[in-house]
């Protein structure tokens, strides 16, 4: 009996080693293609929102789109591109949650519902024969349920929105969650981000729909229907980052750059 028992522990234990060392190879030998998918996807989103690609576009569709995108890094603050930070290596998540590199938002200007930001972002740039066509940001903040994690594509007049997408979320599926609805996303093309002068953010998501004959009409999008906290939401983190406290730096100086101003012409053919 007390052999039977050594010999059942003895199993189980070789068992649990093997099992144990399978699992942790597959995981480790699955871990390079999981980080591919995972650039894949982003890229893809990132490619969505700026009306870049089709939601049924091929892997190498999405490479090749990519391929014509610019990426850079700035920092936040001052607004200046910063050069030794390799785009490809900077995890601006990681950042925003290291307590020896985050910043804190001070609960006032927290409208994004993040706490801490990284210093430094990405900036996504579509460029053809050195102008810029458009610029793309990640933004992000707060829903009902969950951080709503998206891009916000701007034209070459830096005011006039081409899209806006989410990548990564937990909202109610039907409710909040409508933010994946392609009709919802469609409303945000041509919209307006600023006033025709710069001086403040005016986009945001109303309560019901837009009325088309309003003057105000090109910076409202219509709610989501049973999602007040989600829609508000969203105004909320693209007031943080297009303002002061997030990309609103860099924006101003990209302007100034490019001499752009709210007549200039919008991208086209992309």
């Amino acid at each position: 009996m007390q052999n039977d028992a050594i010999k059942t522990l003895l199993v189980a234990t070789v068992l649990c080693v093997v099992c144990s060392v399978l699992v942790s190879s597959t995981a480790v030998l699955l871990k390079p293609a999981q980080e591919a998918n995972k650039q894949l996807d982003v890229k893809k989103n990132l490619l969505l929102a700026s009306g870049l690609i089709k939601s049924s576009a091929t892997k190498e569709e999405i490479n090749e789109a990519y391929s014509k995108i610019k990426v850079e890094i700035v920092n936040l603050e001052t607004g200046e591109v910063v050069p030794d930070i390799n785009p490809t290596e900077y995890d601006q998540e990681k950042a925003r949650k290291d307590p020896e590199k985050n910043k804190s938002i001070a609960p006032e200007k927290d409208i994004a519902g993040l706490k801490t930001r990284a210093p430094y972002a990405p900036v996504y740039k579509l460029v053809k024969d050195d102008q810029l066509q458009m610029l793309i940001l990640p933004v992000k903040g707060k829903g009902l349920w969950s951080t709503l994690y998206g891009f916000l594509a701007l034209d070459s007049d830096l005011r006039t929105i081409r899209g806006l997408g989410f990548y990564s979320h937990a909202e109610t599926p039907g409710l909040g969650g409508e933010v994946d609805n392609p009709n919802w996303k469609a409303l945000w093309n041509g919209k307006k981000a600023f006033s025709d002068n710069y001086e403040d953010v005016k986009i945001r998501v109303v309560k019901g729909s837009v009325n088309s004959g309003s003057p105000d009409s090109e910076y409202k999008v219509d709610g989501l229907s049973g999602a007040t906290i989600t829609s508000n939401g969203v105004t909320h983190l693209l007031h943080y980052w297009l303002d002061e406290d997030g990309f609103g730096p860099y924006l101003s100086k990209l302007r100034n750059q490019m001499n752009v101003t709210a007549d200039n012409s919008t991208a086209e053919g992309f």
